[in-house]
């Protein structure tokens, strides 16, 4: 009798593995063959997935994105202590986050990064995370402010001043 595969879970399986591979070596530091490898896939059988090198990114930046709920469910608290776990989860990955991005994304113009996929579901995870505390109103200056306050810290070796 033939195995039967649940190709939905299967291929969301295969991205989250694959999204650690890519946070290990960059976009551009992999290929389709490698990642079939580390996957222990042929190639064929990854394309079979993802017809693109792209199109799996993509379906690794939809694995590892949080949703509207970004914050566990005990995080509570004033509006301060929820915008700070916040950024204390965006932080735990930030400086391989932001490297994976920036190799990803060379190359491309405003235009095509403002039209691509990745990006807008990354920067709508975030913003929908900021805006779940603050509101829509104050949602881009206080993801502002805190992707800034990240990269600050990342840049001065952590001794970034916390004004959350």
């Amino acid at each position: 009798m033939p195995k039967i595969i649940d190709h939905d879970a299967h291929s969301q399986d295969l991205a989250r593995r694959a999204a650690a591979y890519f946070s290990q070596h960059g976009y551009g530091g992999t290929s389709m063959r490698k990642i079939a490898q580390h996957l222990g896939l042929s190639k064929s059988a990854l394309y079979h997935y993802f017809p693109t090198k792209e199109a799996l990114f993509l379906a690794c930046t939809r694995q590892v994105m949080p949703g509207g709920d970004a914050l566990p469910q005990d995080v509570t608290g004033s509006e301060t202590d929820r915008l700070q776990a916040l950024k204390e989860m965006m932080g735990q990955d930030f400086a391989a986050e932001m490297a994976l991005i920036f190799d990803y994304l060379r190359g491309k113009s405003q235009a095509e990064i403002a039209q691509d996929e990745a990006m807008q579901l990354a920067l709508s995870a975030y913003r929908g995370a900021v805006a779940a505390i603050v509101g829509e109103t104050r949602s881009e200056q206080v993801l502002a402010q805190i992707m800034g306050e990240l990269m600050l810290a990342y840049l001065s070796g952590g001794k970034a001043i916390d004004r959350t």
